[in-house]
């Protein structure tokens, strides 16, 4: 099963493709993760990324290509993944179907998690994170980490303007890509504004081929 979520910065993505790699044995293949594992360690990759994620834009399609490329080569793929960030736009989805052609794969499902802006603006602009344990937390834990006692502090990609910015970034960019995986008939779209175990339930069931 090659499954990609679809969704705003914010949309509970990650978590669900978490549980879905529990529940069915997927890869997870994060570009927002890659991204930040790329800035962290300063590659020239990361160098460049990093001006673009730090003023909400989205990154270059070269430069996201590049790396899901690479990846999806790897063997662990082959069992089933979950593209989770990508694709952005309608060329990289048109890019992707290619290199997916290549390797005589396709993808079986797109799962559109929809998720009200305000709501998602609230989520992300109160996260936090600890720089000395790496814990992702919110604001209603306080100024310092819980754990270590390191003062908590916000990503610069997590700011209210930033966030809003990346939002109608997603609208100009992403959402066509609703119309795209619509048109090929492989579209599911579920409400994400509700608990995450109820989310969960109908994105195990699309999983499971229901």
């Amino acid at each position: 099963m090659n499954i990609i979520l679809l969704g705003a910065p914010g949309s509970g993505k990650g978590t669900q493709a978490a549980k879905l790699v529990e529940a069915f044995g997927l890869v997870h293949i994060s570009t927002g993760d890659m991204l930040r594992a790329a800035v962290s360690a300063s590659t020239p990759l990361g160098v460049e990324a990093k001006k673009y994620m730090d003023a909400g834009d989205l990154v270059p399609d070269e430069l996201i290509i590049g790396l899901i490329k690479d990846r999806l080569k790897e063997e662990d793929t082959e069992k089933g993944f979950i593209l989770d960030g990508f694709p952005r736009s309608t060329s990289q989805a048109i890019a992707l179907d290619e290199q997916l052609a290549e390797l005589k794969r396709t993808i079986d499902v797109a799962i559109a998690i929809d998720v009200d802006a305000e709501v998602i603006v609230n989520r992300i602009s109160t996260r936090r994170f600890c720089p000395a344990c790496g814990r992702s937390t919110n604001a209603s834990e306080g100024e310092y980490c819980i754990i270590c006692g390191c003062a908590l502090e916000v990503r610069a990609d997590d700011k209210e303007d930033v966030v809003r910015k990346r939002l109608n970034v997603y609208e100009q960019n992403t959402a066509p890509l609703i119309d795209y995986y619509r048109g090929k008939g492989i579209l599911r779209s579920i409400d994400g504004d509700r608990p995450v175990s109820v989310v969960w339930e109908d994105v195990e069931k699309i999983a499971s081929g229901d």
